[in-house]
This record gives structure tokens, C-alpha cells and sequence, in this order.
């Protein structure tokens, strides 16, 4: 019998404003950029970090889980996030996370780890330019000065009462990774797209 499913192509939760922000991107002549980075694949572990485990799974990925509160690391597409003294989160190109949950759990072996795919659960902002982190500042609680919040950083906070995962992205230019809920997407973006109103009238 012939397969009749109807394929429905696969839509990112800001899909429908991408146009708004490359529009406020060109116009704020590189104070500030801001795109999604859609299907990133994320996965959460949760293990001991003292175990024989976080040895053998940060082998399996080609890095050392980060063990310093709030750090990152990051080996090629992959970038691994301390979110806990037992929890990480495993952020890697779109549709690999079905290789890195496999990857995780062989490494595991019979170690105590707890491996679960939340890619669907949040969706990506690239913040970056010269006003980023002016840009952010206006709703986000922590201190971004680069002192305390340089590269390699990440924090669970709040921004514009929206809770999400900063990341200080490690290459130079790169700005900031903004992790969000994806039914909070819209609405944080909203936010962001009229902040940035501010930087476009300054060009």
C-alpha cells in the first residue's frame, strides 16, 4: 500500500520574522545583527562529574565537559555548556542529535547518566555587533561588561522577563547565543527588534 502521509516541511519558531531581522540588521549599519539559528541540535546530560563517565563521554565528543561554573567548551560544531554541577547541555550542528545522544550513552556504558534530546524545546538568537551587548543590557540582570562576562561564559538568567541561556560566543566577532524557549520566541524577539530601534535611528 502506497505511503500517503502528507510530508510537512519543517518550520523554526521565527520563521515568520527572519525578514524583520535581517531588515534591522542592515539598517543599524553593524551596531547590532541578530538572526535565529534554527534546529541546533541540544542535548542534556546529567551524570557525576566525578565518575568514570564524564571522562568517557567528553572523550566521545572530543572535549572535557566543562567543570567551572557558568564556562563553556567548544570543539569544533560541538559546544558543551555548564548548566549545574551534574548538568550540561550539548549544543551541535541542526539534526545530530540522535549521533550525540548515541555517542553519550555508549561512552556511558553502565554509568549513571541521564541523556534526553530537548532540541525542540528551545531555538537559537545569534546577538552580535557592536551594540550587542548594550542591546541585552537593557533587559538582562547580569553584568555583560567583558570583565565578567567575557568569552567562553554562559549564564541561565532572565531577559526581558523571558528565562533563557546567554552564551558569550568565543570567536572573535561572534557576540552572544541566545538560548529561548520556543514558545517565548516571538515574544522575546519582539523585545529585541524594538530595542534595537534605538541603535537604527543612530545610523
Amino acid at each position: 500500500m502506497a505511503d500517503t502521509a502528507l510530508s510537512v516541511p519543517r518550520r523554526s519558531p521565527l520563521a515568520g520574522v527572519a525578514d524583520r531581522l535581517a531588515a534591522t540588521t542592515r539598517a543599524s549599519g553593524g551596531a547590532v545583527r541578530l538572526a535565529e539559528l534554527p534546529f541546533l541540535a541540544q542535548v542534556n546530560v546529567r551524570l557525576d562529574a566525578k565518575d568514570a563517565a564524564a571522562d568517557a563521554v567528553g572523550l566521545a565528543l572530543g572535549l572535557s565537559l566543562p567543570l567551572e561554573p557558568n564556562t563553556v567548551v567548544r570543539a569544533g560544531e560541538l559546544t558543551v555548556l555548564w548548566l549545574g554541577p551534574d548538568e550540561w547541555l550539548v549544543v551541535g550542528a541542526p539534526d545530530t542529535q540522535r549521533d550525540l545522544e548515541e555517542r553519550i550513552r555508549a561512552a556511558a556504558g553502565d554509568e549513571h547518566v541521564s541523556v534526553t534530546d530537548v532540541s525542540a524545546q528551545r531555538t537559537t538568537l545569534l546577538v552580535s555587533g557592536a551594540r550587542a551587548r548594550d542591546l541585552l543590557a537593557h533587559g538582562c540582570p547580569l553584568d555583560l561588561h567583558p570583565r565578567a562576562f567575557g568569552p567562553g561564559r554562559c549564564a541561565q538568567t532572565m531577559l526581558a522577563r523571558a528565562q533563557v541561556v546567554v552564551v558569550a560566543r568565543d570567536e572573535p566577532g561572534a557576540g552572544f547565543w541566545v538560548l529561548v524557549r520556543s514558545s517565548f520566541a516571538g515574544y522575546l524577539t519582539d523585545w529585541l527588534l524594538d530595542a534595537a530601534g534605538e541603535y537604527v535611528a543612530e545610523v
